[in-house]
């Protein structure tokens, strides 16, 4: 569950991310792990579902850490967060996110998602996006 003001919007890392409403301090605990708030659905559910479902599950759901088997979705802005090798938040507790840094009003909150989700892999979309990126900053242009 989100913990301090945040919204949605178009992100340059992927599709939408959430971005601070407001400034937040270095060390500032940005999101907490509820089970009373987020929905929690079994990993089995998954080959249940439709494939829209299935897609829908396998970008937004992540491990429970405390209840093998489940999946965890987070109903607020959270879910929309970012992955990054260089985040702004540290989520290695699993069940609490902080801001590494001042973070300023209207800046992308991005974090590490194989700091809580140990089986992490990126999506295709996000495997071309990264290959042009390091492409880029080593100084070549793909082609």
């Amino acid at each position: 569950m989100m913990l301090v003001s945040t919204y949605v919007a178009p992100s340059d890392v992927e599709g939408v991310g959430v971005f601070a409403s407001e400034a937040i301090a270095k060390g500032t605990l940005i999101w907490r792990y509820e089970p009373d708030f987020d929905r929690l659905v079994p990993a089995s559910w998954l080959s249940e579902q439709t494939p829209m479902m299935q897609e829908f599950l396998q970008k937004y759901a992540y491990p429970a850490h405390d209840n093998p088997g489940m999946l965890v979705i987070e109903i607020d802005n959270g879910r929309f967060m970012n992955h990054t090798l260089e985040p702004n938040t540290d989520f290695t507790r699993v069940i609490e996110g902080y801001a590494t840094r001042d973070i300023a009003p209207g800046e992308e909150l991005l974090c590490n998602y194989s700091e809580f989700d140990p089986e992490f892999a990126l999506l295709p979309s996000l495997v071309a996006a990264f290959a042009v990126q390091k492409t880029m900053t080593n100084g070549h242009a793909g082609g």
